[in-house]
């Protein structure tokens, strides 16, 4: 099932809920598919999507490989068992609907904060899907059909500022929200899995002010004193 966001947006899922497999009717059928697809996560993790072993996800799910054939036919099935658990923690829904009663700025800088900590929490299974991504269309498509909805939910929060007269009217919404989302997903990127020197707060802060300043948004405070 898609995840409705508080805007009413439906976001798509990263994978088709139908194709994870059967589903267990008793409670330990629920504890052995639950171990096995917390030991996948260990193992892709690990050692990467093309190199992880079925018989490896078995062992380290302290389970026979007899068992995991009960559940999952193939390694793109546990993997996408994996990114279904995951998918609501890996990839915040970015900016949703302001309100005119909110600060703009503490809305952007409260989902920036969002992203960067579920990325931190997740940056190997990010950078796990993007790879699986490029060699299988499958994922590809429901990867950019997720991206895509959570760019567009962006753009219609900097038109909404637009016309309130907040942001910058001369800026084209849609191509700002690719350009941002874009911007803050390279940012977390390269501070949580190229291993960079980072503090959060200076993350947040950064990417808070590139994108007022880039919207016009920028509040006195946010500025340098």
């Amino acid at each position: 099932m898609s995840d409705e966001n508080s805007a009413g947006d439906v976001v798509p899922d990263l994978v088709d809920p139908l194709k994870l497999g059967p589903q267990p009717q008793t409670a330990r059928g629920k504890r052995t598919r639950d171990a096995l697809i917390a030991a996948a996560r260990t193992i892709f993790e690990r050692d990467g999507y093309l190199d992880s072993r079925l018989v490896d996800i078995a062992e380290e799910a302290k389970c026979s490989i007899g068992s995991f054939y009960t559940w999952f036919d193939s390694k793109d099935v546990i993997f996408a068992a994996v990114l279904h658990e995951a998918q609501n923690d890996m990839l915040h829904p970015g900016t949703g609907m302001i309100e005119r009663t909110d600060d703009p700025v503490a809305i952007i800088d409260a989902s920036n904060r969002a992203y960067f900590e579920a990325y931190s929490r997740n940056a190997r299974l990010n950078q796990l899907l993007q790879q699986v991504s490029w060699v299988d269309p499958r994922f590809r498509a429901l990867r950019k059909a997720r991206s895509d909805a959570f760019v567009s939910r962006n753009a219609r929060a900097i038109a909404s500022l637009q016309e309130r007269g907040l942001a910058d009217r001369q800026v084209d919404a849609e191509v700002a929200a690719m350009a941002l989302s874009g911007m803050v997903s390279r940012l977390a990127t390269d501070a949580f899995l190229f291993d960079l020197e980072h503090d959060i707060e200076v993350l947040v802060e950064t990417a808070t002010r590139l994108w007022t300043n880039a919207l016009g948004l920028t509040e006195p405070e946010l500025r340098p004193s």
